[in-house]
């Protein structure tokens, strides 16, 4: 087992240090998402849990509970899409994969 092998250990390591630390990033994450000019805001941490939600009393209106079930729902896939953004997953986080051996 010459240096290839000890160098793809190396680089086998230095992925799994990365990949640490992009999840730790993740975990650290928060994001907020909005709908009707910021009528509903709904924050989401990395894992899209959701930390809070919040509604402006303009909008609710208990003849139109329908609206604002949609405007949660466009704030929460607003939020959503923001991850998604920040995703280690998205372009590996600028992870450079080709220097791996086993071509991931």
């Amino acid at each position: 087992m010459g240096s290839g092998y000890s160098k793809m250990k190396k680089q086998a390591k230095m992925f799994q240090e990365q990949m640490a630390k992009m999840q730790e990033d993740m975990q650290n994450l928060e994001v907020t998402g909005s709908a009707g000019n910021g009528l509903v805001q709904i924050t989401l941490s990395g894992e899209k849990e959701i930390k809070k939600l919040t509604i402006n009393p303009e909008c609710v209106d208990p003849e139109d509970i329908e609206g604002l079930q949609d405007l949660i729902i466009v704030a929460f896939n607003d939020a959503a899409g923001k991850i998604e953004e920040n995703s280690p997953s998205s372009g590996m986080g600028g992870l450079d994969m080709s220097s791996l051996p086993f071509g991931l």
